[in-house]
């Protein structure tokens, strides 16, 4: 019982999670703050529809960033906290001076794509590490954001 950690999981597969997770979340919390910026900066015909999209993507993202800093700390881990580390690791480029709404999407949409990229590799893991808990939440995001990448990309054509 010495490898297994206090809710039942390898330790080693475990760290590995967690440092994926803390990947994600430095993913997460980027985009978060490009969408606030695209929510702030918006201009043009389309500014009262996408401000208010952007707000509605910022507030999940936000929620998610929650539940991922949580996830991490269950598993035992220490979820990042410093912007400094979020933009050595994340995925996802800051996106700075965007205030046209099709750049602003086309940002988006390639984010949340790399998004799904990283929690299908969690997923994965999660699953060989019989972490339920990570899998259910990936799983939940995967389903949720493949919807929205479609709603852009309809949006965008």
């Amino acid at each position: 019982m010495k490898n297994i950690n206090t809710i039942g999981l390898d330790i080693e597969k475990s760290a590995e999670l967690i440092s994926s997770l803390n990947k994600l979340l430095s993913s997460y919390q980027i985009q978060y703050m490009n969408a606030r910026g695209f929510h702030w900066n918006i201009k043009g015909t389309d500014f009262f529809e996408l401000h208010a999209k952007f707000e509605e993507v910022y507030n999940d993202l936000l929620l998610k960033v929650d539940e991922i800093a949580e996830r991490i700390l269950t598993i035992e881990g220490v979820p990042l906290h410093a912007f400094s580390d979020y933009i050595e690791i994340s995925d996802i480029q800051e996106a700075k001076d965007i205030s046209d709404g099709k750049a602003a999407l086309q940002n988006l949409l390639a984010g949340f794509t790399q998004i799904i990229i990283s929690q299908r590799e969690i997923l994965e893991r999660a699953g060989d590490a019989g972490d339920e808990g990570t899998a259910a939440l990936m799983s939940d995001y995967i389903s949720q954001q493949e919807k929205l990448v479609w709603m852009l990309r309809a949006y965008l054509n």
